[in-house]
Protein backbone atom coordinates (compact mmCIF):
# COMPACT_ATOMS: atom_id res chain seq x y z
CA UNK A 1 0.00 0.00 0.00
CA UNK A 2 1.53 3.27 -1.32
CA UNK A 3 -0.30 6.36 -0.79
CA UNK A 4 1.18 9.76 -2.08
CA UNK A 5 0.73 12.72 -3.74
CA UNK A 6 0.44 13.57 -7.36
CA UNK A 7 0.31 15.69 -9.74
CA UNK A 8 -1.47 15.26 -12.99
CA UNK A 9 0.36 12.23 -15.08
CA UNK A 10 -1.66 12.67 -18.16
CA UNK A 11 -2.89 8.90 -17.21
CA UNK A 12 -6.31 7.87 -17.17
CA UNK A 13 -7.24 5.09 -15.34
CA UNK A 14 -10.15 3.31 -15.67
CA UNK A 15 -12.21 2.20 -12.92
CA UNK A 16 -11.73 -1.34 -11.27
CA UNK A 17 -14.01 -2.77 -8.33
CA UNK A 18 -12.40 -6.37 -7.04
CA UNK A 19 -15.00 -8.71 -5.74
CA UNK A 20 -18.03 -8.06 -8.13
CA UNK A 21 -17.02 -9.98 -10.67
CA UNK A 22 -19.80 -12.39 -9.84
CA UNK A 23 -22.20 -9.23 -10.27
CA UNK A 24 -22.08 -9.07 -13.93
CA UNK A 25 -23.01 -5.77 -15.63
CA UNK A 26 -26.66 -4.50 -14.59
CA UNK A 27 -28.64 -2.18 -16.95
CA UNK A 28 -27.95 1.52 -16.30
CA UNK A 29 -30.52 3.24 -15.75
CA UNK A 30 -30.57 7.56 -15.38
CA UNK A 31 -32.67 9.02 -13.22
CA UNK A 32 -35.08 10.31 -16.62
CA UNK A 33 -38.25 11.62 -15.92
CA UNK A 34 -38.71 14.40 -13.24
CA UNK A 35 -41.48 12.45 -11.71
CA UNK A 36 -38.99 9.94 -10.08
CA UNK A 37 -38.61 10.32 -6.50
CA UNK A 38 -35.01 10.77 -5.61
CA UNK A 39 -34.19 7.86 -3.23
CA UNK A 40 -33.68 8.54 0.31
CA UNK A 41 -30.35 8.06 2.33
CA UNK A 42 -30.16 4.31 2.85
CA UNK A 43 -31.83 2.79 0.15
CA UNK A 44 -29.58 1.26 -2.79
CA UNK A 45 -29.03 3.42 -6.09
CA UNK A 46 -31.80 2.81 -8.49
CA UNK A 47 -31.27 -0.16 -11.45
CA UNK A 48 -30.41 -2.41 -9.40
CA UNK A 49 -30.87 -6.43 -10.44
CA UNK A 50 -32.17 -8.89 -8.24
CA UNK A 51 -29.01 -10.74 -7.48
CA UNK A 52 -27.83 -7.25 -6.61
CA UNK A 53 -30.32 -6.12 -4.67
CA UNK A 54 -30.17 -9.39 -2.39
CA UNK A 55 -26.37 -8.43 -2.04
CA UNK A 56 -27.32 -5.47 -1.02
CA UNK A 57 -29.66 -6.56 1.68
CA UNK A 58 -27.17 -9.61 2.84
CA UNK A 59 -24.20 -6.81 3.31
CA UNK A 60 -26.87 -4.78 4.76
CA UNK A 61 -27.63 -6.94 7.55
CA UNK A 62 -23.52 -7.82 8.73
CA UNK A 63 -22.80 -3.98 8.33
CA UNK A 64 -24.99 -4.05 11.56
CA UNK A 65 -24.15 -6.85 12.86
CA UNK A 66 -22.20 -6.58 16.03
CA UNK A 67 -18.79 -9.19 15.45
CA UNK A 68 -17.71 -11.38 18.58
CA UNK A 69 -14.25 -12.47 19.38
CA UNK A 70 -14.61 -15.69 17.23
CA UNK A 71 -15.53 -13.30 14.26
CA UNK A 72 -12.68 -11.66 14.99
CA UNK A 73 -13.48 -8.77 16.88
CA UNK A 74 -10.11 -7.38 18.48
CA UNK A 75 -8.12 -7.49 20.62
CA UNK A 76 -8.30 -3.69 20.37
CA UNK A 77 -10.97 -1.85 18.32
CA UNK A 78 -13.14 1.38 18.37
CA UNK A 79 -16.40 -0.57 18.06
CA UNK A 80 -18.26 -3.86 17.37
CA UNK A 81 -19.59 -3.32 14.16
CA UNK A 82 -19.75 -0.90 10.93
CA UNK A 83 -23.37 0.43 12.05
CA UNK A 84 -22.42 1.07 15.72
CA UNK A 85 -21.01 4.16 14.83
CA UNK A 86 -22.24 4.69 10.84
CA UNK A 87 -25.94 4.86 12.00
CA UNK A 88 -27.57 8.18 11.59
CA UNK A 89 -30.20 9.05 10.07
CA UNK A 90 -30.16 5.54 9.08
CA UNK A 91 -27.45 2.49 8.99
CA UNK A 92 -25.04 3.62 6.34
CA UNK A 93 -24.41 7.49 8.33
CA UNK A 94 -22.74 9.19 10.15
CA UNK A 95 -22.43 9.25 13.95
CA UNK A 96 -21.53 10.63 17.23
CA UNK A 97 -18.61 8.34 17.19
CA UNK A 98 -14.98 9.90 17.16
CA UNK A 99 -12.14 8.61 16.83
CA UNK A 100 -8.70 9.75 18.50
CA UNK A 101 -5.37 10.56 16.23
CA UNK A 102 -2.12 11.03 18.06
CA UNK A 103 1.56 11.58 17.69
CA UNK A 104 4.57 13.75 18.56
CA UNK A 105 4.75 17.03 15.98
CA UNK A 106 7.83 18.26 14.32
CA UNK A 107 9.99 20.63 16.36
CA UNK A 108 13.73 22.33 14.85
CA UNK A 109 14.74 19.53 12.29
CA UNK A 110 12.77 16.21 13.26
CA UNK A 111 9.63 15.90 11.49
CA UNK A 112 6.26 14.83 13.31
CA UNK A 113 6.60 11.30 14.59
CA UNK A 114 3.80 8.90 14.00
CA UNK A 115 4.90 7.04 16.98
CA UNK A 116 3.82 3.81 14.86
CA UNK A 117 6.27 1.54 17.81
CA UNK A 118 4.21 2.79 20.30
CA UNK A 119 0.34 1.89 18.50
CA UNK A 120 0.21 5.43 16.59
CA UNK A 121 -1.60 7.76 15.29
CA UNK A 122 -4.91 5.57 15.60
CA UNK A 123 -6.17 5.04 18.92
CA UNK A 124 -8.04 1.57 19.28
CA UNK A 125 -9.98 2.85 22.41
CA UNK A 126 -11.42 -0.69 23.53
CA UNK A 127 -10.59 -4.04 24.12
CA UNK A 128 -12.09 -7.63 24.25
CA UNK A 129 -9.03 -7.72 27.18
CA UNK A 130 -8.35 -5.22 29.90
CA UNK A 131 -5.00 -5.83 30.04
CA UNK A 132 -4.70 -5.21 26.48
CA UNK A 133 -6.40 -1.95 26.55
CA UNK A 134 -4.58 0.99 24.46
CA UNK A 135 -3.76 4.36 25.94
CA UNK A 136 -2.71 7.75 24.21
CA UNK A 137 1.37 7.43 25.06
CA UNK A 138 2.96 10.02 27.30
CA UNK A 139 5.03 11.32 24.15
CA UNK A 140 2.06 12.00 22.05
CA UNK A 141 1.55 15.90 22.67
CA UNK A 142 -0.37 16.47 19.55
CA UNK A 143 -3.89 14.49 19.93
CA UNK A 144 -7.16 15.25 17.25
CA UNK A 145 -10.74 14.07 17.04
CA UNK A 146 -12.24 12.89 13.83
CA UNK A 147 -15.93 12.52 13.52
CA UNK A 148 -17.35 9.72 11.58
CA UNK A 149 -18.27 10.41 8.12
CA UNK A 150 -21.32 9.10 5.91
CA UNK A 151 -20.84 6.07 3.22
CA UNK A 152 -23.75 6.72 1.06
CA UNK A 153 -22.93 7.44 -2.52
CA UNK A 154 -19.49 5.78 -2.13
CA UNK A 155 -20.21 3.41 -4.84
CA UNK A 156 -20.74 6.03 -6.94
CA UNK A 157 -17.89 8.08 -5.57
CA UNK A 158 -15.14 5.47 -6.88
CA UNK A 159 -17.28 5.15 -10.07
CA UNK A 160 -16.07 8.99 -10.83
CA UNK A 161 -13.83 8.73 -13.57
CA UNK A 162 -10.07 9.84 -12.82
CA UNK A 163 -9.74 11.96 -15.29
CA UNK A 164 -12.24 14.02 -13.81
CA UNK A 165 -10.13 14.54 -10.70
CA UNK A 166 -6.80 15.10 -12.48
CA UNK A 167 -8.99 17.96 -14.45
CA UNK A 168 -9.75 19.36 -10.78
CA UNK A 169 -5.82 19.33 -10.17
CA UNK A 170 -5.27 21.10 -13.42
CA UNK A 171 -7.98 23.53 -13.42
CA UNK A 172 -8.53 25.23 -9.88
CA UNK A 173 -10.20 28.88 -10.64
CA UNK A 174 -9.56 30.08 -7.13
CA UNK A 175 -7.31 32.73 -6.01
CA UNK A 176 -4.48 30.70 -3.85
CA UNK A 177 -5.75 27.06 -4.92
CA UNK A 178 -2.94 24.61 -4.92
CA UNK A 179 -4.72 21.29 -4.26
CA UNK A 180 -3.23 18.26 -5.37
CA UNK A 181 -4.50 14.34 -5.60
CA UNK A 182 -3.37 11.92 -3.21
CA UNK A 183 -2.71 8.64 -5.24
CA UNK A 184 -3.47 5.49 -3.69
CA UNK A 185 -2.87 2.09 -4.22
CA UNK A 186 -5.96 0.11 -3.57
CA UNK A 187 -5.22 -2.41 -1.06
CA UNK A 188 -6.36 -5.25 -3.05
CA UNK A 189 -4.31 -4.45 -5.82
CA UNK A 190 -4.65 -2.78 -9.22
CA UNK A 191 -3.50 0.78 -10.00
CA UNK A 192 -3.17 3.46 -7.75
CA UNK A 193 -6.11 6.05 -8.34
CA UNK A 194 -6.87 9.72 -6.54
CA UNK A 195 -8.51 9.00 -2.78
CA UNK A 196 -12.26 9.12 -2.57
CA UNK A 197 -12.53 8.75 1.51
CA UNK A 198 -11.02 9.46 3.94
CA UNK A 199 -10.67 13.41 5.95
CA UNK A 200 -7.21 13.32 4.83
CA UNK A 201 -7.61 11.07 1.52
CA UNK A 202 -6.92 7.06 1.47
CA UNK A 203 -8.71 4.48 0.06
CA UNK A 204 -9.58 4.97 -3.19
CA UNK A 205 -11.73 2.27 -3.40
CA UNK A 206 -14.79 0.63 -1.49
CA UNK A 207 -13.56 -2.27 -1.08
CA UNK A 208 -10.22 -0.69 0.12
CA UNK A 209 -11.90 1.43 2.40
CA UNK A 210 -14.16 -1.76 3.92
CA UNK A 211 -10.54 -3.93 4.24
CA UNK A 212 -8.56 -0.80 6.58
CA UNK A 213 -11.50 0.29 8.59
CA UNK A 214 -12.33 -3.60 9.47
CA UNK A 215 -9.06 -3.98 11.03
CA UNK A 216 -8.47 -0.64 11.91
CA UNK A 217 -11.69 0.37 13.71
CA UNK A 218 -12.78 -3.30 14.43
CA UNK A 219 -9.69 -5.31 14.37
CA UNK A 220 -10.94 -7.98 12.15
CA UNK A 221 -7.72 -9.25 9.83
CA UNK A 222 -8.27 -10.63 6.25
CA UNK A 223 -6.10 -11.86 3.81
CA UNK A 224 -5.21 -8.41 2.61
CA UNK A 225 -4.35 -7.30 5.84
CA UNK A 226 -3.34 -10.18 7.79
CA UNK A 227 -1.20 -8.85 10.49
CA UNK A 228 -3.15 -7.54 14.22
CA UNK A 229 -2.33 -4.16 15.56
CA UNK A 230 -0.63 -4.69 18.54
CA UNK A 231 -1.48 -2.79 21.54
CA UNK A 232 0.23 0.14 21.83
CA UNK A 233 2.56 -1.65 19.74
CA UNK A 234 3.01 -3.95 22.49
CA UNK A 235 3.19 -7.39 20.47
CA UNK A 236 3.75 -9.56 23.80
CA UNK A 237 0.23 -8.27 24.67
CA UNK A 238 -1.29 -9.07 21.41
CA UNK A 239 0.22 -12.63 21.81
CA UNK A 240 -1.22 -12.40 25.06
CA UNK A 241 -4.74 -11.08 24.09
CA UNK A 242 -5.52 -12.70 20.55
CA UNK A 243 -6.12 -16.32 20.62
CA UNK A 244 -8.12 -16.64 17.14
CA UNK A 245 -6.12 -17.19 14.36
CA UNK A 246 -5.63 -14.75 11.50
CA UNK A 247 -6.85 -14.15 8.52
CA UNK A 248 -10.49 -13.84 10.27
CA UNK A 249 -12.32 -12.85 7.96
CA UNK A 250 -13.56 -15.74 5.59
CA UNK A 251 -15.54 -17.05 2.93
CA UNK A 252 -19.28 -18.23 3.68
CA UNK A 253 -21.60 -20.96 2.12
CA UNK A 254 -22.11 -18.07 -1.24
CA UNK A 255 -18.32 -17.85 -1.29
CA UNK A 256 -18.33 -13.75 -0.12
CA UNK A 257 -15.68 -13.08 3.22
CA UNK A 258 -17.69 -10.58 5.94
CA UNK A 259 -15.48 -7.58 4.09
CA UNK A 260 -16.81 -8.24 0.59
CA UNK A 261 -20.47 -8.18 2.04
CA UNK A 262 -20.05 -5.01 3.82
CA UNK A 263 -18.60 -3.66 0.65
CA UNK A 264 -21.86 -4.78 -1.38
CA UNK A 265 -23.91 -3.01 0.88
CA UNK A 266 -21.48 0.75 0.78
CA UNK A 267 -21.01 0.42 -2.83
CA UNK A 268 -24.47 0.41 -3.80
CA UNK A 269 -25.73 2.36 -1.46
CA UNK A 270 -27.60 5.62 -2.91
CA UNK A 271 -26.14 9.31 -3.45
CA UNK A 272 -27.88 11.35 -0.75
CA UNK A 273 -30.89 13.57 -2.85
CA UNK A 274 -31.28 17.10 -2.67
CA UNK A 275 -34.48 18.83 -2.63
CA UNK A 276 -35.19 21.00 -3.99
CA UNK A 277 -33.07 19.23 -6.63
CA UNK A 278 -32.74 22.62 -9.23
CA UNK A 279 -30.93 24.23 -6.22
CA UNK A 280 -31.80 27.45 -4.37
CA UNK A 281 -31.34 31.31 -3.85
CA UNK A 282 -28.27 30.04 -1.90
CA UNK A 283 -26.28 27.86 -4.79
CA UNK A 284 -25.27 30.52 -6.69
CA UNK A 285 -23.76 33.02 -3.75
CA UNK A 286 -21.93 29.81 -2.10
CA UNK A 287 -20.50 29.62 -5.58
CA UNK A 288 -19.89 33.37 -5.64
CA UNK A 289 -17.59 33.52 -2.52
CA UNK A 290 -15.51 30.81 -4.36
CA UNK A 291 -16.82 27.54 -2.26
CA UNK A 292 -17.42 25.84 -5.18
CA UNK A 293 -14.15 26.08 -6.75
CA UNK A 294 -13.44 23.03 -4.09
CA UNK A 295 -16.65 21.78 -3.34
CA UNK A 296 -17.42 20.95 -6.74
CA UNK A 297 -21.24 19.99 -7.49
CA UNK A 298 -20.92 18.12 -10.79
CA UNK A 299 -19.86 14.67 -11.62
CA UNK A 300 -20.78 11.95 -14.68
CA UNK A 301 -19.85 8.55 -13.06
CA UNK A 302 -18.12 6.58 -15.81
CA UNK A 303 -17.86 2.49 -16.25
CA UNK A 304 -18.23 0.61 -13.20
CA UNK A 305 -18.28 -3.17 -12.76
CA UNK A 306 -21.69 -2.16 -11.24
CA UNK A 307 -23.55 -1.45 -14.00
CA UNK A 308 -25.86 0.87 -12.24
CA UNK A 309 -23.06 3.14 -10.75
CA UNK A 310 -22.33 3.97 -14.29
CA UNK A 311 -23.04 6.55 -16.72
CA UNK A 312 -25.09 8.92 -13.64
CA UNK A 313 -24.84 12.08 -12.95
CA UNK A 314 -24.03 12.75 -9.11
CA UNK A 315 -23.55 16.26 -6.78
CA UNK A 316 -21.27 15.21 -4.37
CA UNK A 317 -19.48 18.64 -3.84
CA UNK A 318 -16.12 18.10 -3.53
CA UNK A 319 -12.98 18.13 -5.86
CA UNK A 320 -11.29 15.34 -4.16
CA UNK A 321 -8.00 17.43 -3.84
CA UNK A 322 -5.85 18.03 -0.91
CA UNK A 323 -5.73 21.39 0.31
CA UNK A 324 -4.20 23.56 2.80
CA UNK A 325 -6.30 24.77 5.61
CA UNK A 326 -3.62 26.71 7.88
CA UNK A 327 -4.81 26.87 11.46
CA UNK A 328 -7.58 24.40 10.01
CA UNK A 329 -5.48 21.35 9.90
CA UNK A 330 -5.55 19.18 12.69
CA UNK A 331 -1.43 18.78 13.22
CA UNK A 332 -1.67 15.29 12.13
CA UNK A 333 0.58 13.94 9.25
CA UNK A 334 -1.07 11.21 7.41
CA UNK A 335 0.97 10.13 4.43
CA UNK A 336 2.39 12.43 2.53
CA UNK A 337 -0.58 14.92 3.95
CA UNK A 338 0.88 17.38 6.34
CA UNK A 339 -0.33 18.52 9.44
CA UNK A 340 -2.55 21.54 7.87
CA UNK A 341 -3.86 19.47 5.02
CA UNK A 342 -7.08 18.11 4.29
CA UNK A 343 -9.00 16.45 1.61
CA UNK A 344 -12.02 18.00 0.56
CA UNK A 345 -14.99 16.50 2.07
CA UNK A 346 -18.02 15.83 -0.06
CA UNK A 347 -20.96 17.95 1.31
CA UNK A 348 -24.09 15.56 -0.03
CA UNK A 349 -26.20 14.60 3.25
CA UNK A 350 -25.22 17.38 5.35
CA UNK A 351 -29.03 17.96 6.11
CA UNK A 352 -29.34 16.94 10.13
CA UNK A 353 -25.69 16.91 10.52
CA UNK A 354 -25.40 18.11 14.30
CA UNK A 355 -21.82 18.38 14.20
CA UNK A 356 -18.96 19.70 11.14
CA UNK A 357 -15.70 19.83 10.32
CA UNK A 358 -13.33 17.33 11.16
CA UNK A 359 -13.20 16.87 14.59
CA UNK A 360 -17.10 17.77 15.18
CA UNK A 361 -15.79 21.42 16.89
CA UNK A 362 -18.61 23.43 14.71
CA UNK A 363 -21.71 22.00 16.96
CA UNK A 364 -24.00 23.00 19.21
CA UNK A 365 -26.05 25.53 17.40
CA UNK A 366 -28.71 25.66 14.89
CA UNK A 367 -28.04 24.03 11.63
CA UNK A 368 -27.05 27.68 10.17
CA UNK A 369 -25.08 28.36 13.18
CA UNK A 370 -23.38 25.17 12.75
CA UNK A 371 -22.61 26.15 9.10
CA UNK A 372 -21.50 30.04 10.39
CA UNK A 373 -18.52 28.20 12.64
CA UNK A 374 -17.81 25.62 10.07
CA UNK A 375 -17.48 28.33 6.89
CA UNK A 376 -15.72 30.92 9.94
CA UNK A 377 -13.03 27.78 10.92
CA UNK A 378 -11.43 27.68 7.20
CA UNK A 379 -8.29 29.24 6.69
CA UNK A 380 -5.31 28.41 4.32
CA UNK A 381 -6.05 28.34 1.02
CA UNK A 382 -9.94 28.43 2.19
CA UNK A 383 -8.91 31.91 3.51
CA UNK A 384 -10.76 34.58 0.44
CA UNK A 385 -13.85 32.21 0.76
CA UNK A 386 -14.14 32.77 3.92
CA UNK A 387 -13.92 36.45 4.30
CA UNK A 388 -16.25 37.09 1.35
CA UNK A 389 -18.67 35.16 3.31
CA UNK A 390 -18.14 37.09 6.64
CA UNK A 391 -18.33 40.55 3.88
CA UNK A 392 -22.15 38.78 3.09
CA UNK A 393 -25.14 40.54 4.20
CA UNK A 394 -26.76 38.23 6.87
CA UNK A 395 -29.58 37.45 4.81
CA UNK A 396 -27.13 35.64 1.84
CA UNK A 397 -25.29 33.42 4.98
CA UNK A 398 -28.55 32.26 5.65
CA UNK A 399 -29.44 31.79 2.62
CA UNK A 400 -25.88 29.62 1.91
CA UNK A 401 -27.26 27.71 5.24
CA UNK A 402 -30.70 26.96 3.98
CA UNK A 403 -29.09 25.70 0.31
CA UNK A 404 -26.63 23.69 2.32
CA UNK A 405 -29.41 22.01 4.41
CA UNK A 406 -31.22 20.88 1.32
CA UNK A 407 -28.18 19.05 0.32
CA UNK A 408 -29.78 15.48 2.02
CA UNK A 409 -33.78 16.25 2.46
CA UNK A 410 -35.79 14.03 1.06
CA UNK A 411 -38.94 14.97 -0.78
CA UNK A 412 -41.63 15.18 0.75
CA UNK A 413 -40.27 15.19 4.22
CA UNK A 414 -41.67 18.39 5.06
CA UNK A 415 -42.13 18.92 8.60
CA UNK A 416 -40.54 16.11 11.02
CA UNK A 417 -37.37 15.96 8.81
CA UNK A 418 -37.10 11.97 9.42
CA UNK A 419 -36.10 10.86 6.36
CA UNK A 420 -39.77 9.17 5.90
CA UNK A 421 -42.77 10.29 3.70
CA UNK A 422 -45.76 9.12 5.98
CA UNK A 423 -49.17 10.30 7.50
CA UNK A 424 -47.89 13.59 8.84
CA UNK A 425 -46.16 14.63 6.15
CA UNK A 426 -48.91 14.23 3.74
CA UNK A 427 -50.92 16.70 6.31
CA UNK A 428 -48.57 19.36 5.27
CA UNK A 429 -47.92 18.33 1.39
CA UNK A 430 -52.14 18.46 1.60
CA UNK A 431 -51.84 21.88 2.15
CA UNK A 432 -49.74 22.75 -0.92
CA UNK A 433 -51.61 21.31 -3.15
CA UNK A 434 -53.36 23.96 -5.81
CA UNK A 435 -54.01 22.23 -9.25
CA UNK A 436 -52.44 22.64 -12.37
CA UNK A 437 -52.84 26.76 -12.26
CA UNK A 438 -51.78 28.16 -8.91
CA UNK A 439 -52.43 31.73 -8.24
CA UNK A 440 -49.29 32.53 -7.11
CA UNK A 441 -46.52 29.87 -7.62
CA UNK A 442 -43.92 28.92 -4.85
CA UNK A 443 -40.22 29.43 -5.23
CA UNK A 444 -37.16 27.00 -4.50
CA UNK A 445 -36.83 28.45 -0.88
CA UNK A 446 -40.39 28.35 -0.02
CA UNK A 447 -40.89 25.25 2.30
CA UNK A 448 -43.68 24.13 -0.73
CA UNK A 449 -40.79 23.38 -2.84
CA UNK A 450 -40.60 20.32 -0.88
CA UNK A 451 -43.25 19.06 -2.49
CA UNK A 452 -42.59 20.25 -6.04
CA UNK A 453 -41.37 17.04 -7.40
CA UNK A 454 -41.05 18.46 -11.11
CA UNK A 455 -39.91 21.85 -9.94
CA UNK A 456 -42.40 24.07 -11.85
CA UNK A 457 -44.11 26.32 -8.69
CA UNK A 458 -46.81 23.52 -7.43
CA UNK A 459 -48.53 20.54 -5.75
CA UNK A 460 -50.68 19.03 -8.40
CA UNK A 461 -51.71 15.48 -9.40
CA UNK A 462 -47.78 14.82 -10.72
CA UNK A 463 -46.76 15.51 -7.39
CA UNK A 464 -49.96 13.90 -5.88
CA UNK A 465 -49.30 10.33 -7.76
CA UNK A 466 -44.96 10.37 -6.56
CA UNK A 467 -46.23 10.72 -3.60
CA UNK A 468 -48.45 8.09 -3.28
CA UNK A 469 -45.50 5.69 -4.28
CA UNK A 470 -42.62 7.33 -1.88
CA UNK A 471 -45.35 6.89 1.07
CA UNK A 472 -46.00 3.17 -0.16
CA UNK A 473 -41.81 3.01 -0.80
CA UNK A 474 -42.65 2.36 -4.36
Amino acid sequence: MTPRLSRPSGLFRSTRFLGFTALGLALTTTLGSAQNVQRRMGEPVPGLNQFQRDLFEAGKVLFADNLDVLDGLGPIMNDVSCGACHNIPVVGGWGTNSVTRFGKAATGSAPFDPLAALGGTLLQSQTIDPPCAEVVPPEADVVAQRITPICFGAGLLEAIPEGAIQQNELDQPGFGLNGVRRMFDPIEGGPAKASRFGWKGGPSTVLSFSIDASLMEMGMTSVFLPNEQAPNGDTALLALCDAVADPEDGPDAAGFTRIERITHFQAMLAAPPQTPRNGMTGQPIFASIGCADCHRPHYMTGPHAIGALSGRHIRPYSDFLIHDMGSGGDGIVDGPVSETQHMTRALWGLNMRTSLMHDGSASGGTFAQNIDMAINMHDGEAAASRIAYQALPLADQNAIAKFLRSLGQAEFDLVDEDHDVDEFDWFFCLQQFNGPFPAVAHTADDVGALCDLDQDGDFDLVEFGAFQRAFTGQ
